[in-house]
């Protein structure tokens, strides 16, 4: 397939490149140059028009298979029917421009392998598997009154509960062993769990050392969720590669991103979704509370983290019907970073953090055929990002057409 007369959208650069041709062979890009110095020979021509071909979009937080915001019913649902709702989040992901996905709990390597074989239209989802959490922490869906917490790795739970060095251990194995390109690691306190605070601090860092040491070992990273500064730096003291969210981090938190180079995933978008429908969603109306407690904090964080020149992820951490909201980040980020630094979060610094630079994120031979089409210029105007339905005229996925209106 060739794409012709497009203006080609680098994203480290910020820059595009008006008349070029785009030759995608085999699932992934084999040229890309001047339209009149790329031979069509016999592959399908379609004609851009001179708008802008860029590469698929990344959300660096998701959970696909959080297809409710109560979290502790969904334990009780069929995994299949838990699949079933999760092919509709997949699809709209896709319809929205995003090529690829890292689920930071919840998904494993049945979804990821459908998605790659073409049996549920979708991103690329890079998986993690479970997240791990302490007994009674971010991650622990039972309340103060239930005892019995079901750890078969088929519930369609999106954690599991470990406690001291031999069960995380064995934990961060199991999930490496499931295919794993990450573990992940409740730091602090969260919204959706019942029993913790927001501004408390959960394992150990005998604990925390040692998922990260197992992580090393198989050539993998760990990612933690931290609200705190207390939370944040203690994960990145214990290696930690990547911190979710750190909405109540300081300078202190910001010193350490820079001695240790990890990466933040802010999930702006998460918490207006939250404080406007997670009732309406689902969420119970205790953990919907402590939404307020971090609402009106992250932009002030994501604010030091640009400052400092942190390399900045794009992440939405949805949940339910709040998926639709994928795209409303954008505009989030937008109060604080330039549009170029935006897009570069969904692009070229997520790929960094997937380690799969120059496959995603790049338009660019070698790369995965993950294309597309807008009608206008994302530097000038990131609107055009966030209203598919006018804008977006073609979406490829590793090659295959998932939608065409270029007629």
């Amino acid at each position: 397939m060739l794409l012709r007369d497009a203006a080609v959208l680098d994203p480290e650069a910020g820059a595009l490149a008006e008349g070029q041709a785009v030759v995608v062979e085999g699932g992934r890009v084999v040229e890309v140059g001047a339209t009149g110095a790329v031979r069509a020979g016999d592959a399908t021509v379609l004609d851009v028009g001179g708008m802008t071909v860029m590469p698929g979009l990344v959300d660096a937080h998701v959970h696909v298979n959080a297809v409710t915001a109560d979290l502790a019913a969904l334990e009780e649902w069929s995994p299949a029917y838990v699949t079933a709702r999760a092919a509709g989040v997949l699809r709209g992901m896709l319809d929205r421009g995003f090529t690829t996905v890292r689920d930071v709990a919840g998904a494993d390597h049945g979804i990821a392998a459908a998605v790659a074989e073409g049996l549920l239209p979708g991103p690329r989802v890079i998986f993690g598997g479970k997240a791990l959490s302490q007994t009674g922490g971010h991650g622990d869906s039972r309340g103060p009154g239930r005892t019995v917490h079901d750890q078969h790795p088929c519930c369609p739970t999106l954690t599991v509960v470990a406690d001291g060095v031999a069960e995380v251990r064995r934990a961060a194995r199991e999930q490496l062993r499931r295919g794993a390109h990450h573990v992940k690691v409740m730091l602090s306190g969260g919204v959706a769990s019942p029993t913790d605070r927001i501004d408390s601090t959960q394992f150990s860092m005998e604990e925390l050392r040692a998922v990260v040491e197992e992580a090393r070992a198989a050539n993998r990273y760990v990612t933690g969720h931290a609200y705190t500064a207390a939370a944040v730096n203690r994960g990145l003291e214990a290696g930690v590669g990547c911190i979710e969210h750190g909405n109540l981090m300081d300078g202190s938190s910001i010193e350490r991103f820079q001695a240790t180079g990890a990466f933040y995933a802010p999930t702006l978008a998460t918490y207006a979704a939250l404080a406007e429908e997670g009732l309406a969603q689902g969420m119970p109306p205790d953990q919907h509370a402590k939404v307020f407690e971090v609402l009106d904090a992250g932009k002030a964080a994501l604010e030091l983290a640009h400052r400092a020149g942190l390399p900045i992820v794009y992440g939405t951490d949805l949940l339910g019907g709040m998926h639709r909201r994928q795209l409303t980040e954008l505009a989030l980020r937008a109060e604080v970073q330039p549009a170029a630094d935006v897009l570069r979060s969904a692009t070229t610094v997520a790929a960094r953090l997937l380690r799969l630079e120059g496959r995603v994120g790049v338009v660019a031979p070698g790369a995965y055929a993950d294309l597309l089409v807008v009608d206008g210029n994302p530097l000038e105007r990131l609107e055009v990002l966030a209203d598919p339905a006018r804008h977006l005229r073609l979406v490829m996925a590793a090659g295959r057409l998932h939608r065409n209106d270029l007629g």
